[in-house]
């Protein structure tokens, strides 16, 4: 049974909206955000240029059946689909690459302000620097626990009939993975590992999914997607501070 409340998950992005503005938070909300638009001009170019190839390439696999060709404008809504949820995430994997030093401190900050702490930036920089190992091996066993998942989901989405459901299931994978990605900040920060995490939130999936999806679909809209990533981490800390409150009451 699954446990958890869908509901209460979706409130949490508009909570990190809510919490980028605070004034203690803002500088290290900036500096990610410059961050991903360079990234993103980067990528939207590369993905403007190939998208449609990866479209071509992914129709041209299907078998020269009759009844398959006259549907071809339903495969292409959902490779497309399909193609851009891979790209959202594989924004989010670069973007969280590069910033994950600043993600985690961010979640520090953010966590001390939702429980009454002092939120000072003093040792900010330091604090940063000391945690890029840490923050960068977190960020490949992330990518570990995508990779080959994301790898079978795609050749499920190659089966005629079967890729049917195959944006269906990329939109589940995607608002886990996105839960996953972000609520690992303050996990991390408390010295959770990878593995523990990941039962965490599965003892909450309903929440996290609730949490996942409005990120993934944010994750998907342009310039959106730039302010989202900071966001998300300060409202995966909203998550992560009253979800453990709940599951101990």
């Amino acid at each position: 049974m699954l446990k958890g409340n869908f509901f209460r998950g979706l409130g949490y992005l508009g909570e990190g909206f809510r919490l980028i503005r605070q004034p203690g938070l803002r500088l290290f909300v900036l500096l990610p955000i410059a961050i991903n638009i360079v990234l993103f001009a980067v990528l939207f170019y590369f993905m403007a240029e190939g998208f449609s190839t990866l479209i071509a390439t992914a129709m041209g696999w299907l078998p020269d059946w009759n009844w398959l060709q006259s549907l071809d404008w339903l495969f292409w809504i959902l490779y497309g689909a399909v193609i851009l949820l891979m790209l959202a995430y594989g924004f989010v994997i670069v973007a969280n690459l590069i910033g994950s030093p600043f993600y985690g401190y961010l979640a520090e900050l953010t966590e001390k302000h939702l429980t009454g702490q002092e939120v000072t930036t003093e040792d900010g920089w330091a604090t940063i620097v000391k945690d890029i190992p840490r923050a960068l091996w977190r960020e490949v066993q992330k990518i570990l626990y995508y990779l080959p998942r994301a790898i079978g989901l795609f050749i499920i989405g190659l089966v005629p009939v079967v890729n049917l459901v195959a944006a269906v299931l990329w939109f589940l994978f995607n608002s886990w993975m996105m839960a996953l990605q972000y609520v690992d900040y303050p996990a991390d920060n408390h010295r959770v590992s990878f593995p523990a995490l990941r039962r965490t939130l599965g003892g909450s999936r309903l929440s996290a999914l609730g949490f996942g999806l409005p990120v993934a679909l944010a994750a998907m809209v342009p310039l959106l997607n730039l302010v989202v990533v900071p966001a998300a981490v300060c409202g995966a800390t909203a998550f992560w501070v009253r979800e453990n409150d709940s599951n101990h009451q």
